[in-house]
Protein backbone atom coordinates (compact mmCIF):
# COMPACT_ATOMS: atom_id res chain seq x y z
CA UNK A 1 0.00 0.00 0.00
CA UNK A 2 1.74 3.33 -0.65
CA UNK A 3 0.56 7.37 -0.77
CA UNK A 4 -0.94 8.34 -4.40
CA UNK A 5 1.94 10.33 -4.53
CA UNK A 6 4.85 7.54 -3.95
CA UNK A 7 2.36 5.08 -6.44
CA UNK A 8 5.27 6.03 -9.21
CA UNK A 9 8.28 5.28 -7.35
CA UNK A 10 7.21 2.23 -5.35
CA UNK A 11 5.69 0.41 -8.94
CA UNK A 12 9.68 1.56 -10.32
CA UNK A 13 11.04 0.00 -6.99
CA UNK A 14 8.51 -3.12 -6.97
CA UNK A 15 9.77 -4.08 -10.85
CA UNK A 16 13.08 -3.32 -10.41
CA UNK A 17 13.71 -6.16 -7.52
CA UNK A 18 11.28 -8.62 -8.71
CA UNK A 19 11.66 -8.57 -12.58
CA UNK A 20 13.90 -11.53 -13.96
CA UNK A 21 12.53 -11.78 -17.13
CA UNK A 22 11.02 -15.33 -16.32
CA UNK A 23 7.22 -16.60 -15.81
CA UNK A 24 6.39 -16.32 -12.25
CA UNK A 25 7.96 -12.57 -12.03
CA UNK A 26 4.31 -11.70 -11.01
CA UNK A 27 1.65 -8.90 -11.36
CA UNK A 28 1.23 -5.86 -9.81
CA UNK A 29 -1.99 -4.60 -9.07
CA UNK A 30 -3.35 -1.11 -8.95
CA UNK A 31 -6.68 -0.26 -7.24
CA UNK A 32 -8.29 2.46 -5.03
CA UNK A 33 -8.44 2.14 -1.30
CA UNK A 34 -11.70 2.92 -0.18
CA UNK A 35 -11.63 2.81 3.33
CA UNK A 36 -9.94 0.87 6.08
CA UNK A 37 -11.68 -0.93 8.93
CA UNK A 38 -9.81 -2.17 12.20
CA UNK A 39 -12.21 -4.88 13.53
CA UNK A 40 -10.90 -4.52 17.10
CA UNK A 41 -12.44 -0.70 17.85
CA UNK A 42 -14.58 -0.63 14.60
CA UNK A 43 -12.01 2.32 13.33
CA UNK A 44 -12.11 3.63 9.95
CA UNK A 45 -11.30 6.68 7.74
CA UNK A 46 -10.01 7.56 4.72
CA UNK A 47 -6.30 7.63 5.95
CA UNK A 48 -4.95 3.89 5.55
CA UNK A 49 -2.31 3.94 7.81
CA UNK A 50 -3.88 4.84 10.52
CA UNK A 51 -5.99 1.60 10.91
CA UNK A 52 -2.93 -0.22 8.93
CA UNK A 53 0.19 -0.46 11.32
CA UNK A 54 1.02 -3.80 12.70
CA UNK A 55 0.11 -4.65 16.36
CA UNK A 56 3.87 -3.52 18.61
CA UNK A 57 3.75 -6.99 20.18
Amino acid sequence: MVKDDQLTGGIEAIKLKAHTGKIGDGKIFITDLLDVIRIRTNEHGDDPSDCARPHPN
